[in-house]
């Protein structure tokens, strides 16, 4: 069979873990994680920059680790975990960080926003007292357009010195 005739024919669905849910998709091999999450679950939170995997707004966790999902395939996140940034608030309870972000206006337009919560929980979740210099690294494939950067760094700082917010709690 060519890959053209392979192509044509119907795919069986499979299902995608995404904040906590099992949602069932097309499994075309093709296909990037974003463009699965915007189009076909509609969760439009994670944003698509470039689709070349050098800005960071499309960034999401894949089991915890911050990924550029304009570059994934759809295919490498089947039996993983995916948590986008509609996933990381409980209820009425922003995340930490989202709360950091907002006490401390870490975000202008707020295009990167998304990008940068997710990169940051992530950070925390491997290194809960990060060093700024840290901070700055884990932040480096993140392009904020507007020039935010000081008051990312300040949000994530505020997050890691607090006991309770590093620790998830509420702040």
């Amino acid at each position: 069979m060519s890959p053209e005739q392979a192509s044509t024919l119907p795919r069986a669905p499979v299902s995608l873990r995404v904040n906590g849910a099992d949602h069932p998709i097309s499994l075309e091999r093709d296909r990037s994680l974003l463009n699965v999450l915007r189009e076909e679950l509609g969760l439009t939170g994670t944003k698509y920059g470039c689709g070349e995997g050098e800005c960071g707004a499309c960034k999401v966790l894949v089991d915890g680790v911050a990924v550029r999902s304009c570059i994934t395939p759809v295919g490498e996140a089947i039996g993983r975990s995916i948590t986008t940034i509609e996933g990381l608030a409980h209820g009425d309870r922003l995340h930490p960080v989202q709360q950091a972000f907002i006490d401390v206006g870490a975000f202008q337009c707020g295009f990167c926003t998304p990008g940068m919560i997710l990169a940051a929980v992530s950070l925390l979740a491997r290194n809960s007292r990060p060093t700024e210099g840290e901070i700055r690294a884990a932040m480096d494939g993140n392009i904020c357009r507007c020039g935010g950067y000081l008051r990312i760094v300040e949000a994530i700082q505020k997050v890691a010195q607090s006991p309770s917010l590093a620790d998830g709690g509420t702040p």
